[in-house]
């Protein structure tokens, strides 16, 4: 036997009440008697009864639903921006709808179609690395509200909440020149990736002010800054006739694959060569020594652009009141054991 959905009408027939007065109970309104409410709401429980919210969505043009879609759900740092967009929309009470692009161009586009689908309020984006062209974002945005976080496009025309890459990295660069470190190596990605090309501007930056001339040989970039390629760029590195005494890793998990390779071949951390990671995850306090690394703030970042996600949803678009910003966090170097100066 087919199962069926209980509606608001099957409610209303077995209480012999107008389905206009199981609706208003459910939702709590002042004009429906504290009984009835009870009688209702425990017959809709008995009932098994669910709200349809796609269908309310559609009568009240809200579906108090936000899309999300991030290239990678795993990933440590893409976790803790989720925390932080979870928890703002709890309590602003809005469902969260969260789909991976799994670094895919196509996907990313099928996800954002899902999204107007799935009648949402708005939508979050972390763009993939493989992002071809802007042209269905830019649909999508007019369809509904849409604020994009972490990996960003300047040719999307709204809000965007981004760290200064390129700071971030100066700083990182800087704190090793500052240690006595010359030889910096990058592992950075070969993508044309807004956050990997910042980064190299940092870099870049740093050694330039520090009258460093910038080595092309200590400059290696690959596709995927996974964990297995951080170790195959530290066989590079350590394979150089002239090694590095430090290396800047754009990820956490390139610097910590290095750092595997590094003391696998006994190479002493910081003393020969310093190792500095983005991100600061949580395997950044697990290898031995500690990774230092530029702490990015997750849960700010989520937080923030869901707030604003929202704040955009209130305003009638076609008012053209939406003013477009883009909000960079602050982030800070955390130092740890990987870049400690030794004394003496």
């Amino acid at each position: 036997m087919k199962k069926t959905s209980v509606t608001l009408k099957d409610i209303a027939q077995e209480l012999n009440l107008s389905i206009s007065t199981v609706s208003r109970a459910l939702k709590g309104h002042y004009d429906i008697s504290p009984k009835t409410k009870k009688l209702v709401t425990q017959k809709a429980k008995e009932m098994n009864y669910y709200p349809n919210l796609f269908a309310q969505g559609f009568r009240n043009h809200r579906s108090r639903t936000i899309g999300v879609v991030v290239p990678k759900i795993s990933h440590y740092f893409t976790s803790t921006m989720l925390e932080g967009i979870l928890g703002h929309a709890e309590k602003k009470g809005y469902k969260v709808i969260i789909s991976e692009s799994k670094n895919s161009h196509k996907t990313q586009i099928e996800m954002l179609h899902n999204m107007i689908q799935y009648n949402v309020d708005g939508v979050l984006l972390s763009l993939t690395k493989a992002t071809e062209g802007v042209e269905d974002i830019l649909k999508i945005l007019e369809r509904v509200p849409l604020v994009m976080f972490d990996k960003v496009s300047t040719k999307i025309p709204c809000t965007q909440i981004i760290v200064d890459d390129k700071k971030a990295a100066y700083h990182a660069v800087e704190h090793l020149i500052n240690i006595g470190k010359k030889r910096i190596a990058i592992f950075k990605e070969t993508e044309k990736l807004l956050t990997s090309e910042r980064r190299f501007e940092g870099y870049l930056q740093a050694l330039s002010d520090h009258n460093i001339p910038i080595d092309p040989k200590l400059v290696f970039s690959v596709e995927d800054l996974s964990l297995e390629k951080g170790r195959e760029l530290a066989n590079l590195a350590l394979s150089l006739k002239e090694r590095p005494d430090a290396i800047f890793a754009i990820t956490d998990t390139c610097a910590i694959g290095a750092m595997q390779v590094l003391n696998k071949f006994r190479v002493a951390i910081p003393e020969e060569i310093a190792v500095v990671g983005f991100s600061n995850s949580f395997s950044s306090t697990i290898i031995q020594p500690k990774l230092t690394t530029i702490n990015q703030p997750g849960n700010i970042i989520g937080k923030t652009a869901i707030k604003y996600l929202i704040k955009e949803i209130g305003i009638d678009r076609k008012e053209g009141l939406v003013v477009h910003k883009t909000i960079e966090i602050a982030t800070d170097l955390i130092v740890r054991a990987s870049t400690l100066k030794v004394s003496g």
